[in-house]
């Protein structure tokens, strides 16, 4: 049997990646929106720099005094978000067209669903918002870098004693992304044009039944948690997590959280305690392990007293990726 991790070895498999310096093996080449603007959308790979050389839509600039690495912007007549989306759009369209990048957005990869980028990553956030840039397809976001954005809640019974047991959820043997692993009990992206709150209710409904009205007025909103994963074959996915927290009383809900559409395959009720030792097995997938440490924190089951690594544990999910460094 495996030894269990360390809470601070499941931040390290999940917060795995931060910029490295001009010494690196491969560099990284800042993806800008525009020549003057601060911070970088993203980092590039020599692979996909390559490819966008070729393209009208981008100009990549060559290495200086102030800009040492080079960087990759959109061209200036490309200056709207409307014409940004286009123009991504375009270019990914065409590489999956050719096959390239396969392992990232090929059919079986690609989501058709459109994510937002935004001009300050840490800024507001939604199309009205005037930090928004343009939005691209979902799979293809890792190949630049840039932040996405999702939110995740974990739905909780506890009792008069204080006892919780969490809904958890196992993820489709077919989903695109770690098939078979556990969950937290909502989960999903934001799609460009929704709230965090537009979304964990939608989220709610389709992967847990949950009525809209039970999560609107009954989820609490309790912060966001980052982090920087760079998958087995490098590609990089900065993303921020809007949490949330929906306790119920025991047996609050006839017959429990039921999936609502495929993408869970069942859900089930854990003592804390179980659901602990499958996050130390490994068992959840990085992202939602990271944030039932989150709850485990909040809720005063991981503290400074009984967790060496509490000061760098609790800092580091709530960091913004050395972004300055990019």
């Amino acid at each position: 049997m495996a030894t269990p991790l360390h809470f601070l070895d499941i931040l390290n498999i999940c917060d795995n990646f931060r910029p490295p310096d001009a010494r690196s093996a491969e560099p990284l080449i800042p993806f800008l929106l525009t020549p003057t603007s601060k911070p970088p959308l993203g980092l590039l790979r020599p692979a996909v720099l390559a490819e966008l050389s070729k393209r009208q839509e981008f100009t990549i600039h060559s290495a200086s005094d102030s800009s040492p690495r080079g960087y990759a912007s959109f061209a200036a007549h490309i200056a709207t978000p409307e014409a940004r989306t286009d123009a991504i759009g375009t270019i990914l369209e065409s590489w999956k067209a050719a096959g390239l990048f396969a392992d990232v957005m090929g059919p079986e990869k690609w989501r058709a669903e459109l994510y937002a980028v935004y001009a300050q990553p840490f800024g507001p956030i939604g199309a009205a918002s005037a930090n928004y840039a343009f939005a691209m397809e979902r799979s293809a976001c890792a190949l630049f870098g840039v932040v996405t954005y999702g939110v995740h809640m974990t739905v909780y019974e506890e009792d008069d004693t204080g006892a919780m047991q969490i809904w958890v959820p196992r993820r489709s043997a077919t989903k695109q992304t770690w098939p078979g692993y556990l969950d937290n009990s909502v989960a999903g992206g934001i799609d460009a044009g929704h709230s965090p709150l537009q979304t964990i209710v939608k989220e709610a409904t389709e992967e847990a039944s949950l009525s809209a009205d039970l999560v609107r007025t009954r989820a609490r909103a309790t912060g966001c948690v980052s982090y920087f994963f760079a998958t087995r074959d490098g590609w990089l996915q900065p993303e921020v997590e809007y949490v949330y927290d929906l306790r119920l009383r025991p047996g609050e809900i006839e017959g429990g959280l039921r999936p609502g559409d495929t993408e869970v395959e069942a859900f089930q009720l854990m003592p804390l305690d179980e659901v602990v030792a499958h996050v130390r097995a490994g068992e959840f997938k990085p992202n939602c392990a990271i944030v039932l440490l989150d709850f485990l924190i909040r809720h005063g089951q991981i503290t400074a007293e009984n967790e060496a690594h509490y000061i760098e544990i609790v800092t580091r999910m709530h960091g913004r990726f050395d972004i300055e460094r990019w």
